[in-house]
């Protein structure tokens, strides 16, 4: 998988690089302090639990951005299922240069591995039908584009990805604007104003909302929030292919399968992203 850019234009070297400032700051005092400057080692990247790996890619650009003379070897590709005790990689090069990078390329790869792991698991939840799971902007500021990336890796699909991509009309805008109808209106005419070509999405909270934003024509996706699966089957149907669908609301991995089962197109879930458990992996020194 090809190393992203976000949307918004800052790439991930750019990124990386800030951590890395925010870490490092003036020096890695305690190595700089303990260790000889000549010292070379190897470290091994380790995974401790069982779970989907992700994060490899950022790793060796965290190592590369660190010193460009330390070699990988790696010996797991990002989207790995893996149990725990696997070697993902291994670093070798001047001691002081694996320090300072141990931490960052570790923070990056624990959480985009539980991303990717939870992403993975709600993806088997709903196999056998022809629903796709999706983040939510529900994401660690600055960490989105990783956070997105261990979703796809993972297995599921991008929702947009920040306000500037997509219109998505949710309850508050509607209320804002005075109704369903009024807001699709005030939405296509302002995409018409701009010149801006953006995927409309309204969200909806009852079929009397529904049969509004079907009225106008005017939208590419529905969302139905909050439904129960029972109510969600009896939207899918009303809408009939007109839009895309997608659920939202509360959609766990014990309730994902029922919700998929009824032909919704998506299934968006906040939880990849802000209620994912970080994968534990290591990274042990050993000289050469």
């Amino acid at each position: 998988m090809p190393i992203p850019v976000s949307p918004s234009g800052m790439p991930l070297r750019e990124l990386l690089q800030q951590a890395l400032l925010e870490d490092v700051g003036d020096g890695d005092h305690t190595s700089l302090s303990t260790v000889h400057p000549d010292h070379q080692s190897v470290g091994h990247v380790r995974a401790k639990q069982d779970g989907v790996i992700a994060g490899v890619e950022v790793a060796l650009l965290v190592s590369e951005l660190v010193d460009t003379n330390i070699i990988a070897d790696v010996r797991v590709q990002d989207g790995t299922y893996v149990t725990s005790g696997t070697d993902i990689l291994f670093l070798q090069g001047h001691t002081q240069s694996l320090l300072k990078a141990e931490r960052l390329l570790l923070n990056c790869m624990q959480r985009m591995s539980g991303i990717a792991t939870m992403t993975r698991q709600f993806t088997a939840a709903v196999k056998g039908t022809n629903c796709r799971i999706l983040d939510t902007r529900k994401t660690t500021p600055n960490f989105r584009l990783l956070e997105k990336w261990a979703v796809r890796i993972g297995g599921g699909t991008n929702h947009r990805y920040g306000l500037f991509d997509m219109i998505l009309i949710k309850d508050n805008h509607v209320d804002a604007a005075g109704g369903i109808i009024q807001a699709i209106h005030n939405a296509n005419a302002y995409l018409i104003k701009t010149g801006k070509q953006l995927p409309i999405e309204i969200e909806t909270r009852n079929m009397e909302e529904v049969r509004d934003a079907l009225s106008t024509r005017a939208v590419q996706r529905i969302m139905l929030d909050n439904f129960s699966p029972e109510d969600l089957a009896a939207a899918v149907q009303l809408i009939n292919n007109q839009t895309e669908t997608e659920a939202s609301g509360g959609i766990n991995l014990s309730t994902a399968q029922s919700y998929a089962a009824t032909g919704v197109d998506f299934l968006s879930v906040g939880a990849l992203t802000h209620s994912y458990v970080s994968m534990d992996i290591s990274m042990k020194i050993k000289t050469v």
